[in-house]
């Protein structure tokens, strides 16, 4: 129960935070157009020196994978610059666009063997869950659960620290031991969160779409832009949660005004006593 009240404290301040920088929402919009754009850069050459059935042979998949790395780049730059941004504001700045960016172009050397790593475990567990049945399917994604929560503070430590992507792993396995609970409820909380704020988004694409016409078109319209605007406010509240969590896991505390620091103090250090 601690750690399910933690979990809600941390969530309902990073919504606190978030409120005072809504301009961080745009950041994974950035990053949704940005990987559009690369999508297309790497796809459409690859078509069209393909056998001109629109069929997709091993060599051009191979080719695909350059793409697939980018793409990893470019998420984890712009969650790196949400990080900075979270850090920031928590430090009592008042970040921007283009301050959270320039802190994420700091540490662009340090996110490249993240981002590859990152990339070739998603690519190897997806090449295994396709190829084993329903049980391997279910084991596989465990395995993906267990390693997001695993990882979950490597991007922080990496922007906030200046750590490599081997130390940064090495020590958010360290912290999982005193944040697991909420590392946890930070995954499953953020995923059921963007489902229900999508979910309003959805129901206005199909009724725009069952109803058809010039108001079915705007109805569309609304509700993609609906679900975009939802899914970047996860993204950029999953960063700042994991900014607080990050701060809470080393020194019990976080530097601001927007978290309860005594209570959270309190939680963490009521855990690490037990332990010893």
């Amino acid at each position: 129960m601690s750690r399910f009240s933690n979990s809600l404290a941390l969530a309902r301040s990073s919504w606190q935070v978030l409120k005072a920088d809504k301009e961080l929402i745009l950041l994974p919009i950035i990053s949704g157009i940005a990987s559009v754009i690369v999508a297309i850069t790497f796809i459409v050459p690859v078509f069209v020196a393909g056998a001109g059935d629109g069929t997709m042979t091993g060599t051009s998949l191979l080719a695909l994978l350059p793409m697939y790395f980018v793409l990893a780049y470019i998420t984890i730059f712009f969650n790196a610059a949400l990080v900075s941004a979270a850090n920031e504001r928590l430090e009592g700045g008042d970040p921007t666009i283009g301050s959270a960016i320039r802190g994420a172009a700091g540490r662009a050397g340090k996110i490249v063997p993240w981002a590859l790593l990152s990339a070739t475990v998603s690519i190897i567990l997806r090449a295994i869950e396709e190829r084993v049945g329903l049980i391997g399917r279910i084991i596989i994604a465990a395995v993906g659960v267990a390693w997001s929560v695993l990882t979950f503070l490597v991007l922080p430590i990496i922007v906030i620290e200046g750590s490599g992507a081997r130390a940064a792993l090495k020590k958010s396995g360290s912290l999982l031991r005193n944040t697991w609970g909420e590392n946890l409820a930070a995954q499953v909380g953020m995923g059921l969160l963007g489902f229900l704020l999508i979910l309003p988004g959805g129901v206005v694409i199909f009724l725009g779409i069952s109803a058809g016409g010039a108001i079915g078109a705007v109805g569309f319209l609304i509700g993609v832009i609906w679900i975009i605007v939802a899914a970047a406010s996860v993204a950029a509240l999953s960063a700042i949660y994991q900014t607080a969590l990050y701060h809470f896991a080393v020194a019990g505390s976080v530097p601001s005004g927007y978290f309860d620091s005594d209570a959270m103090q309190m939680a963490f250090r009521t855990k690490r006593g037990r332990r010893r």
